[in-house]
């Protein structure tokens, strides 16, 4: 295997990246974290955030709202939710996501959901702001 950490970002609908690069960095249930090659192996949870990807100086970055993240002597493997690049992102359904999401906030009945609930509002808040919506006045 050529030198670097090899990444697997796989969502239920797809296999989203599989490269070798030179680090990741990941939102950890606990925070970001990042990881390059020979990172120790460990398990954890996301929460929804951005996964910034950097192969030889670029960076790449995805949405993810939520999972697994999987640090082995293979490399890193993410078991996400759901997974988009942002760059792919479909902005025009961006304004819906993020009223569905506000509305399960608000139907929250537990400590737990209106956390997690949270989460998921202020990353794709966050994704609207990445996205250039927010300062378009596109999404309100």
């Amino acid at each position: 295997m050529a030198e670097g950490l090899k990444i697997e970002i796989v969502s239920p609908e797809r296999l989203v990246l599989s490269e070798v690069v030179t680090s990741v960095t990941v939102p950890g249930t606990e925070g970001y974290f990042t990881v390059m090659d020979d990172h120790a192996p460990f398990m954890t949870t996301l929460r929804p955030g951005f996964i910034t990807v950097n192969s030889n100086g670029q960076d790449a970055i995805f949405f993810v709202q939520g999972g697994f993240a999987d640090v082995s002597p293979e490399g890193l493997t993410i078991l996400a939710e759901r997974s988009v690049p942002v760059a792919e992102f479909d902005h025009a359904d961006l304004a819906a996501q993020i009223k569905a999401a506000e509305a399960e906030l608000a139907a929250a009945a537990t400590p737990e959901d209106k956390s997690y609930a949270q989460e998921v509002v202020s990353a794709l808040l966050n994704l609207a702001i990445e996205a250039g919506q927010l300062n378009q006045g596109h999404v309100h």
